[in-house]
């Protein structure tokens, strides 16, 4: 982290976060002195960043979804979240390329990071899901998706998957980025989320 008190980016984190995202030093710089107003220890907890995130969605219940969000960022896993890892959460969700966004939704639907993904597992993410999408938005899903179980099962029949088996990170990958429709199904980007998570951009 940086030198908290002058406000200052460290050199280091500064360097290492402009290679690994498309962000620019003025961005991260502006962001950070963000960052501190809202968090003075320099770190967001999981309960911070559920309150964040419950902003994103007045009228639904994103809970359960923030704190799979959380876990897949929690690079360290000690609970918080640094600026750094925060950094790269926005990156992964907004700017990084389809393969880089799917190391990270297998990271999120590998709950128990055991490095696979079982049906209960997918249907755990997708329930969470669930929680986040207006009721009247639900109305207008396909028959065949139109709950977090037919969902859940229509990803798994995809994959070609029985009830029991598991979906390593390469054979995830490779086969959402074969079939945009598993694409679609895995993810819940609301357009109003994005354009709520640019203007709140720390």
């Amino acid at each position: 982290m940086g030198n908290s008190k002058s406000g200052a980016l460290s050199k280091e984190i500064l360097e290492e976060l402009q290679l690994n995202t498309r962000f620019t030093e003025e961005e991260l710089s502006t962001w950070y002195q963000s960052f501190l107003k809202e968090c003075p220890s320099g770190r967001i907890t999981q309960q911070e960043f559920q309150t964040i995130y419950s902003k994103f969605f007045p009228d639904a219940d994103p809970k359960a979804y923030a704190q799979h969000v959380f876990r897949s960022f929690d690079a360290n896993s000690d609970g918080t979240l640094d600026f750094k890892e925060y950094v790269i959460a926005l990156h992964m969700t907004s700017m990084s390329k389809t393969n880089q966004k799917l190391e990270w939704a297998f990271s999120l639907y590998d709950v128990d990071g055991n490095g696979s993904i079982s049906k209960n597992e997918v249907l755990e993410i997708v329930t969470a899901i669930f929680k986040m999408i207006n009721p009247e938005d639900v109305k207008c899903l396909p028959e065949d998706e139109n709950t977090p179980e037919k969902r859940a099962e229509k990803i798994w029949g995809f994959f070609g998957k029985k009830d029991d088996d598991k979906l390593t990170e390469k054979e995830f990958i490779e086969g959402t980025l074969a079939n945009m429709e598993i694409l679609r199904l895995i993810q819940f980007e609301p357009q109003k989320v994005k354009e709520k998570l640019k203007e709140k951009k720390p």
